[in-house]
């Protein structure tokens, strides 16, 4: 983001004597800046974002824009993700959450702006909450349209069924799967092509549960039922077949203990691994 609209979130937070503005308010404030430092984006920043009165509005609008195909309309979408944001109370406040998980582990970050309009592990992430609320409802095949749209935009595979905690952050996001009995807890980090997927065809459970604060580097492979413990972390490339332990650092083919704790690792985003 330019360095003018840098200086004017900095400025703004400045005025609020330390205190973090609201997700919404800051993201309107950055919206304005943006907008009168590069005007040819006005039309662009107004649809998406400062037309609309809450953040569940602009961002219902915004997916909507960017699944719809001929078959299926943006007013549509836009419905069924408005639908999904009121009656699901939960989803908001996690989208604000993997919000600021971005703004403060991706050093690339520069406002909340970056995710919300161009960072497609985040918007992908958001589409997924709505089809897993299509999926809780019994409406699968809608739920399926738009794992399907998502893996076409976004290039990005999480089934409607795979858990998904609050505070994530999936950097880059180029290949990522996840599958239909995964889950993943709060204030994870995920790098690209991570795959949590199965070992078999069983129709019960299949794939790895992620616990709170997990890293997970570019590459690796979670597969199995298997239980990867709280604020662990998992090297580039590995391939891990079982149970790993909470606060221990994994890694190899297979991937085995090699290092001891990382503190937060997931929001230290610390890839570097010494081998005790």
């Amino acid at each position: 983001m330019s360095k003018p609209v840098r200086h004017a979130v900095a400025a703004a937070d400045h005025a609020a004597a330390g205190a973090r503005p609201p997700v919404w308010q800051r993201l309107r404030f950055e919206a304005k800046a943006a907008a009168e430092h590069e005007p040819v984006l006005t039309s662009f920043l107004n649809s998406t974002i400062l037309n609309h009165d809450t953040i569940a509005q602009a961002l219902a609008y915004y997916l909507a824009h960017k699944a719809a195909c001929c078959d299926l309309n943006a007013l549509q979408l836009r419905e069924i993700c408005e639908e999904a944001f009121t009656e699901d109370e939960t989803i908001i406040p996690a989208v604000e959450r993997d919000m600021q998980a971005v703004l403060e582990r991706d050093p690339a970050c520069r406002t909340l702006l970056q995710p919300f309009l161009y960072y497609k592990g985040f918007l992908a992430l958001q589409s997924h909450r709505v089809a897993q609320y299509l999926w809780n409802q019994d409406r699968d095949v809608l739920a399926f349209f738009l794992q399907s749209r998502n893996s076409e935009i976004y290039q990005v595979d999480i089934h409607p069924a795979a858990k998904m905690g609050a505070g994530i952050f999936m950097d880059h996001a180029t290949g990522i799967v996840i599958g239909e009995t995964a889950s993943v807890g709060d204030d994870c980090s995920i790098l690209h092509e991570v795959n949590l997927g199965g070992t078999g065809k069983e129709f019960s459970d299949r794939h790895p549960k992620i616990g709170r604060g997990v890293l997970i580097g570019a590459g690796a492979k979670v597969l199995g039922p298997i239980h990867v413990g709280d604020e662990a972390r998992i090297g580039a490339s590995s391939v891990v077949l079982n149970d790993v332990p909470a606060r221990c650092t994994v890694a190899g083919i297979p991937a085995k203990i090699v290092g001891g704790p990382c503190a937060e690792p997931a929001k230290a985003m610390d890839h570097n691994i010494i081998i005790d």
